[in-house]
């Protein structure tokens, strides 16, 4: 199933939709739109794939709730996720959590093409899998690329089994259980940078160019993790000179 939407100079184009896909699209103050996968989660041989284009427009998307990922005995369940950024566009994208059910395999590949003067804001939410559970996935493959001007600026990859990141907290003897990955390109990566830091996120920094900021945030709890985030974004939108947006959701 696919989903593929653009905006041209503020105006929303529909461009594909393959059931069971749905959207819900508000513009009152800034285009905004929320994305739901009927059922709520990817099963075993499930191919999402979520294609966003902007061209001189800027956009807030979110998910309409966590992504469940449902166990399977041999097959994954795929998400494609590809963003392109053009002419002065802003893209803040927040996805809620994923969540994956014991014994379950998940492979997301996200693509984010971006040019000189567009900027981006894109999070991540990883939790232990269902309150019973704690990283009793089978397997996750994570490969996550970002260019701008068509070069690759940043690539990262992850190919965990739940039993390793499990381990790799115990070793670490943390007591936080709930990652966020944040991704960030303003108009001044610097200051932007800098206001992350001087609020209190140490876990920033720049990828090698400089071109982008990429942050760690953990918890032990999520919606102290969701408000953390949430302050981040606000310190992105104060440098975009944007107000304080409510994404309707508790």
């Amino acid at each position: 199933m696919s989903i593929k939407f653009s905006f041209k100079d503020e105006k929303f184009s529909l461009d594909k939709l393959q059931l069971p896909s749905r959207h819900y699209y508000f513009n009152d103050s800034e285009n905004y739109i929320k994305l739901l996968n009927i059922g709520e989660g990817i099963f075993p041989k499930d191919r999402l794939r979520t294609s966003v284009k902007l061209d001189n427009s800027n956009l807030i998307l979110t998910t309409e709730s966590a992504t469940k990922i449902y166990p399977s005995k041999k097959e994954y369940g795929i998400q494609k996720i590809n963003i392109n950024l053009q002419n002065n566009s802003n893209l803040e994208f927040l996805n809620d959590e994923l969540i994956l059910y014991k014994n379950s395999k998940y492979i997301q590949f996200f693509n984010l093409q971006c040019d000189e003067n567009s900027t981006f804001f894109y999070t991540d939410i990883l939790s232990r899998g269902r309150s019973f559970e704690d990283f009793d996935f089978s397997k996750m493959l994570i490969r996550n690329a970002f260019y701008f001007d068509e070069k690759l600026e940043y690539l990262e990859k992850f190919d965990v089994s739940g039993d390793d990141l499990k381990d790799y907290i115990s070793r670490k003897n943390s007591e936080n259980f709930i990652f966020a990955k944040l991704y960030i390109k303003s108009k001044d990566n610097e200051i932007c940078l800098n206001n992350i830091h001087k609020n209190g996120f140490e876990s920033f920094t720049f990828s090698q160019n400089k071109k982008l900021i990429i942050g760690v945030i953990s918890s032990n709890n999520m919606s102290t993790l969701k408000s953390k985030i949430m302050d981040v974004w606000q310190i992105y939108r104060k440098e975009l000179n944007k107000e304080k947006f409510s994404l309707g959701k508790q």
